[in-house]
């Protein structure tokens, strides 16, 4: 398996080029095709402003939501052109954010969006939940790029969070291309216990697995009960020195309502590395 098509979602906020930037090395790495998708979530305007003034509300949107994608394809052009990246794709769309790349996620190998910032000066035009509806809903794996931090290497030393579900066993074969290319990747259990399905010693097989597929693995299990398993990855991370989290992402989304696993809430509000999740 390798990347062939990257997607890469942009919007207002000024983070847009430090993903870029990190998807653009992606796409160098894996000799990729670069899909720069351009997408907003709808706006929502008081009813009285709807009311009084609804279409001149509306077009008045439009007109700053096209100028906004003139400029990102002006800083995508630009960016690729720096980076000799000839295989590259723009596209700008007027559906709702989360619709628009979840639909370009389903014809690629890998998407690049930002973690959301609460605190925010500027708005950066998608939904507070956009990251995560995408990773429960899009069918592909999702590179979540942190809002704060520099990340001049990305993959190098790969931090795997296994607890031998489903979801988990999806990310590392969707993380393989990377796993494959990095100098050093620990597998680690959390807080393992007796029947869950992770054999005798708990992450030696999926050593063994990721092995065989030529990467270079380490296993281990850490225990800490007192301390919720997000907490310990964050932790772990750090103390690996990790540039890249890989791990399951455990939720569901239905009639407005997105439930997130306890671990996987806890790193979309406090990644402090590129976590690539797969649901």
């Amino acid at each position: 398996m390798e990347y062939k098509t990257i997607v890469v979602h942009l919007d207002n906020g000024p983070r847009s080029a430090v993903r870029l930037d990190l998807a653009l090395a992606c796409a160098q790495s894996f000799s990729a095709h670069l899909v720069g998708l351009f997408a907003l979530s709808e706006p929502h305007y008081p009813s009285y402003a709807l009311a009084e003034a609804g279409a001149a509300v509306e077009e008045a949107a439009r007109r700053v939501r096209a100028q906004s994608a003139k400029k990102a394809e002006e800083i995508f052009r630009a960016a690729a052109n720096r980076a000799g990246r000839s295989e590259i794709e723009w596209r700008a769309s007027s559906d709702d954010a989360l619709e628009a790349t979840r639909v370009s996620a389903r014809y690629a190998d890998l998407v690049v969006v930002g973690q959301y910032d609460d605190n925010a000066k500027a708005d950066p035009g998608v939904a507070p939940n956009f990251g995560e509806e995408l990773v429960l809903t899009a069918g592909r794996p999702v590179l979540v790029v942190p809002y704060a931090g520099k990340f001049s290497s990305m993959g190098k030393r790969v931090l795997v969070a296994w607890n031998a579900s489903r979801e988990s066993a999806r990310a590392v074969h969707d993380a393989l291309p990377f796993l494959q290319k990095a100098d050093l990747v620990q597998v680690v259990a959390f807080n393992p216990a007796k029947g869950d399905e992770h054999g005798d010693v708990p992450g030696a097989d999926i050593g063994l697995m990721l092995a065989r597929h030529g990467v270079r693995v380490q296993a281990a299990q850490q225990h800490a009960e007192g301390l919720d398993v997000g907490s310990q990855i964050l932790s772990r991370a750090a103390d690996v020195d990790a540039d890249m989290i890989v791990m399951g992402a455990y939720g569901h989304s239905r009639m407005r309502e997105l439930v997130l696993g306890g671990a996987t809430r806890t790193i979309f509000e406090a990644m402090t590395v590129p976590v690539l999740l797969s649901h």
